[in-house]
């Protein structure tokens, strides 16, 4: 089980099944388990019903690949609350032990602030900790400009193909990270 975590502005809380349960059916129950205001926009795109039903099924099947997930609430000095911004996670990959596939996702209102990056970038090293843990990848479109940027920023290099196994749709590129 993994734990929570801080960022300069972010608490980063692993997505538990009592949790996930809570953004499926019960916005008032969120807000209280994460102890942040829910923006009426959430959930930010590509976490939709059956993402969240998926989640929920990884948790429970400790049999399945590695899975970690965390909800990013915004907690920054000095400001009137907390709320909750975007998450982001990791899947093992299907051909590869030693691998894990990541994504994230940020509300649209908080994109381009730099949350992403600061996310991902903690998020790599709790990451790189797991034992037989040796790569990290990533897969966007080439035209999300930003999706990219936070990837190079966090030292992620564009691969010549994607691998097998990442569960990658058509058309996306692919980024890896290694320890360095």
């Amino acid at each position: 089980m993994t734990s929570s975590f801080r960022t300069g502005r972010l608490e980063l809380i692993p997505a538990t099944r009592e949790i996930l349960a809570a953004d499926l059916n019960d916005k008032t129950e969120l807000a209280r388990l994460l102890s942040a205001g829910i923006p009426p926009a959430w959930p930010p795109p590509l976490m939709d019903e059956g993402v969240i039903r998926e989640f929920i099924r990884m948790c429970t099947d400790t049999t399945g690949p590695v899975f970690a997930a965390w909800y990013w609430v915004l907690d920054e000095p000095g400001a009137t609350g907390r709320t909750l911004i975007g998450n982001g996670g990791i899947v093992g990959s299907e051909n590869d032990q030693s691998a894990v596939v990541l994504g994230y996702s940020v509300l649209d209102g908080f994109q381009n602030r730099g949350y992403a990056t600061e996310a991902v970038g903690s998020m790599i090293p709790e990451i790189f900790s797991w034992p037989g843990i040796r790569m990290i990848i990533a897969t966007t479109y080439p035209d999300l400009a930003a999706s990219i940027r936070v990837l190079e920023k966090n030292g992620f290099v564009k691969a010549d193909r994607v691998p097998a196994g990442t569960g990658a749709e058509e058309g996306t590129v692919c980024y890896v990270l290694e320890p360095g």
